[in-house]
């Protein structure tokens, strides 16, 4: 099975100008390579896009009738709180 770090490469076409552009840029904030660069502008927009998704779904929950939270609906936030957590502390 693939993982995220398993590289694979992919051809782009760039005007002259911002090829030189990426160059400049991966030098000057320390990237080894053009593609780290490239790499680390995905990751930054993956990252902006997530952020996006959690404050859309915040808005939908402020903006969602208000009820009272029930003894069981505490004790399913609990055990699904920590059922990620567990899964998260096995794949670390």
């Amino acid at each position: 099975m693939a993982s995220d770090n398993d590289l694979t490469s992919m051809t782009v076409s760039l005007p002259t100008a911002q090829k030189d552009y990426v160059k400049e840029q991966a030098t000057a904030s320390g990237c080894s390579t053009p593609s780290e660069y490239i790499r680390r502008l995905i990751h930054a927009d993956q990252k902006a896009r997530e952020q996006e998704v959690l404050e859309r779904r915040i808005l939908e929950g402020l903006d969602s009738p208000a009820r009272q939270m029930s003894n069981e609906d505490w004790k399913d936030v609990r055990a699904t709180l920590k059922a990620k957590l567990g899964k998260r502390q096995k794949a670390q």
